[in-house]
């Protein structure tokens, strides 16, 4: 409920401080007095859009607060998904506007986006003015009412959890065939690729090691060749040099030296046969080295097939041998994977079929309720209108099904036939302002009990209604003002009589400036003013009498 309302340099309002009750009150004063003003001021403050045309000429800013109490469970729901709260069970809005066309948000003081105004105000309060008919525009708001005034909404929210639930399995499961099918169609790659690297029996690392060993081995090429030489000469004049040491042998042996150069003959024979066993072992050991570095030799050559191997590999496949290694790796779980698909498939498609059989369930049954309902909320409405002196209207509900949505499988709008003999059509395209103001009004005491939004606002619904229509309409605001807070601004003193809280907007000029002020009136000064409705300016006494057993009327029949 909105308890008051403070304005601040609001064009020509200076500065006010308005109450308000808890039921009906009414906004009067003459035309061009600023209660026009006062709305704006509301929507600023529930995060509608501003100008720097809403600041008071000459000012820095303009400010609009607005302070809430017993707030309902929508209204602590959206706070508390702010990251909000409301201790004391209170909530203050509060929206600054700069002269430079900014403007700033504020929750309970703390700064606020505009959009988290808006949240809240949707919650408050409901704006319906002559030119607001949102509501009555739209086919979706028909469904939304209908579905309040049919108490469906249990059953829609049980509809829209699985109806939500089937959405993401339904996406689930496309996800799974789409993947399914990519990897069905590289089945045979990935088989192929897995074989071919099977075939090869790659090791981790191994063409980095045959590299390694290859450079190795191609260091010892020269000591190869070295030898080969050595042993090649040695195996060439092997016959030649053996035969002169043995020939020198023979010399030295038949020679006869002085006895004191025998120990040296000696010693020459010893060293030729050393020489002799020397030349055969180094002969046998650069064999040997040779027949060793011959098997060196076939291992390179084997390496450097392996090596080819993997040269070819690599530019088939763009990779290197550990990559191509990760790759089959990845090909093996895709094609165990590709075994799980079918299973994983089946699953998510029975459960998708089971959800489509609930939902499918579940808005036959919404659609009937609705139907139903639909019935109903045109009866309860036609006869509201009845009594807003509106008999002749025909109210009836276009319902059409068609595919399954969030809101269910139904479409909803209200039809209305104003006059005798004509065929219902959309009540947007043919109803006058003053009939929508009633059309709406008779809705709202339809589903007063039902609706959560605790604050209307009515602005100007007695547009182009008079007498005893007017008359009926203040009834119908005081009777929902029993169960909701209703804020209207009217011109009719039938409507302003059945107030329980009445507050005059009139235009003052003080020195070169001109002023809006809000005043509450008592008894005495609703008698005043509803007597300057009736009658203008300066009323007569006799009019003022009127106006005083109008009101007393109003009071007695509370």
């Amino acid at each position: 409920m909105l308890k008051e309302l403070y304005i601040e340099n609001l064009a020509v309002i200076e500065q006010a401080s308005i109450p308000f009750s808890q039921h009906f009150n009414v906004f009067t004063g003459e035309t061009g007095a600023g209660k026009s003003i006062l709305i704006h001021g509301i929507n600023a403050v529930l995060g509608q859009r501003v100008t720097k045309d809403f600041v008071r000429t000459g000012c820095k800013k303009a400010v609009i607060s607005a302070q809430f109490t017993d707030l309902g469970t929508p209204v602590l729901e959206c706070l508390e998904a702010l990251g909000l709260s409301a201790p004391d069970g209170e909530l203050l809005l509060t929206r600054e506007i700069m002269a430079d066309g900014g403007s700033t948000a504020r929750i309970n003081h703390r700064i606020a986006t505009v959009s988290a105004l808006r949240e809240l105000g949707a919650r408050l309060i409901h704006i319906h003015g002559q030119h607001d008919n949102q509501i009555l525009r739209s086919a979706d708001q028909h469904l939304q009412m209908i579905d309040q005034f049919g108490e469906t909404l249990p059953l829609l929210q049980s509809y829209q959890t699985h109806f939500r639930a089937l959405q993401k399995i339904a996406k689930q499961l496309n996800a799974a065939q789409k993947a399914a099918k990519e990897r069905k169609q590289k089945q045979a790659y990935l088989q192929t690729l897995l074989e071919e690297v099977r075939a090869l029996q790659i090791e981790p690392g191994e063409e980095d090691r045959i590299t390694e060993k290859m450079q190795q081995l191609q260091t010892a090429e020269d000591a190869a060749m070295a030898v080969r030489s050595a042993w090649q000469l040695l195996e060439e004049n092997e016959q030649s040099t053996t035969a002169s040491l043995a020939e020198a042998e023979q010399q030295l042996q038949a020679a006869t030296f002085p006895a004191a150069d025998q120990p040296e003959q000696e010693s020459w024979l010893q060293r030729l046969e050393a020489v002799k066993v020397e030349l055969l072992d180094l002969s046998e050991s650069l064999f040997q080295k040779m027949e060793q570095l011959s098997d060196n030799e076939m291992q390179y050559q084997q390496l450097q097939q392996r090596a080819e191997l993997f040269r070819q590999v690599s530019k088939t496949y763009l990779c290197t041998c550990d990559e191509l290694l990760e790759r089959a790796n990845d090909a093996e779980l895709q094609l165990e994977q590709i075994q799980h698909d079918a299973v994983a498939i089946k699953t998510l498609l029975e459960e998708k079929n089971h959800l489509l059989e609930v939902v499918s369930t579940e808005a036959k049954q919404l659609s009937q309720q609705r139907a139903a309902a639909a019935r109903r909320f045109t009866d309860a409405v036609m006869e509201q209108l009845t009594f807003l002196n509106m008999p002749d209207v025909v109210l009836q509900v276009a319902h059409t099904t068609g595919k399954l949505t969030i809101q269910g499988m139904d479409s909803m709008e209200l039809l209305i036939s104003a006059n005798k003999g004509e065929a219902p059509k959309p009540l947007a395209k043919i109803a006058s302002g003053g009939e929508l103001s009633r059309i709406m009004l008779a809705l709202k005491c339809v589903i007063a009990d039902r609706d959560q939004i605790p604050t209307l606002i009515f602005d100007e619904i007695d547009t182009g209604v008079s007498g005893k229509a007017a008359q009926k309409i203040g009834f119908k605001l005081k009777e929902v003002g029993k169960n909701r807070q209703v804020l209207c601004v009217t011109h009719l003193s039938q409507i302003a009589v059945m107030a329980n809280h009445h507050l005059l907007i009139e235009k003052k000029v003080e020195g070169e400036r001109t002023s809006t002020h809000v005043t509450p009136l008592d008894f005495e000064g609703r008698v005043q003013e509803i007597a300057r409705i009736m009658a203008g300016d300066s009323p007569s006494k006799l009019m003022l009498q009127s106006a005083r057993e109008a009101l007393q009327q109003a009071q007695e029949a509370e």
